[in-house]
This record gives structure tokens, C-alpha cells and sequence, in this order.
């Protein structure tokens, strides 16, 4: 399993944006107001970036994992390992409009797995990962697993 955190250039750009809004407040407001705000807009930042950032992709339990949404390998067809630049058209140009994307944009590359349910309308999940390679093995490795 993976957890796919924002990169820590995020959240200096979200300490700079909680600085901006405190300075705007102090010249503006009082001090109790100016720092009340600013302590809200932190609280904002966190949460938000905490929230984009905890995601966990995976393999874990014989299901393919992708934040709250999962599905049994048994399910799972073809897994495909995309580099930054396949991964950005299969998020993009060539998405299919059925399909489950969880893709993160500071995570440049992809697996795509195929769903292999009949009754399933998805046709595949498009997934951030870090590590396509061994998602896709992790994967095909459950797979195996599941078919003894």
C-alpha cells in the first residue's frame, strides 16, 4: 500500500497563502480578528491538503484499493504500468467517460487496471501510484493467489 501525501512544496505554498491572509487581516482588523482569521485559514490549509493527501492506493487483502473504493482481484483484468506521459492521456485525451480515475496531479504516473466484470459498467481504474511497476505486480501476485 501507498499513500499518496502532497508534496511538501504544497504545504509551503499553503504557509504562505495562511501568512498572506494574516497580514491582510492585521492591517485591516483587529489583532484578536487578525489572528482568529488566520487561524482559520490554517485550519482550511490542513484540513484540505491533509484530506488530498492521505489517499492510500494498493493491493491489500485480495482487493485493489484506490482511497474508499476497492475491488476484488478476481474482478481485475489487464494491468497496465503508465509513465507520466501515458498516464497524462489516459487521464485526459483518451479517458474513457465510465471509467474510475483517482488521480492525483503531484503523483506523475499511473496503473491502469481493466475490470474484467461482465456486469460492472466501469471498464477500468485509473490510478496514481508512485510506483506503477509494483502495483501492477502486487496485483497480478493477488491475482495468482486468488485463482488457487
Amino acid at each position: 500500500m501507498e499513500t499518496l501525501t502532497a508534496p511538501l512544496g504544497w504545504w509551503a505554498l499553503g504557509a504562505a497563502l495562511v501568512g498572506s491572509v494574516w497580514v491582510v487581516l492585521a492591517v485591516a482588523v483587529p489583532g484578536w480578528a487578525a489572528a482568529g482569521g488566520g487561524l482559520l485559514a490554517a485550519t482550511a490549509v490542513f484540513c484540505a491538503l491533509s484530506a488530498a493527501g492521505s489517499v492510500r492506493v494498493g493491493v491489500r487483502d485480495g482487493e485493489v484499493v484506490a482511497g474508499r473504493a476497492h475491488v476484488p482481484v478476481a474482478c481485475c483484468g489487464d494491468v497496465t504500468p503508465l509513465d507520466a506521459d501515458a498516464a497524462r492521456r489516459a487521464g485526459g485525451p483518451d479517458a474513457n467517460a465510465n471509467a474510475f480515475l483517482l488521480l492525483r496531479p503531484w503523483v506523475a504516473t499511473a496503473v491502469r487496471v481493466d475490470i474484467a466484470d461482465a456486469h460492472d459498467p466501469t471498464p477500468y481504474w485509473l490510478v496514481s501510484t508512485r510506483h506503477p511497476e509494483r502495483f501492477a505486480a502486487a496485483t497480478r501476485t493477488a491475482r495468482g493467489h486468488e485463482a488457487r
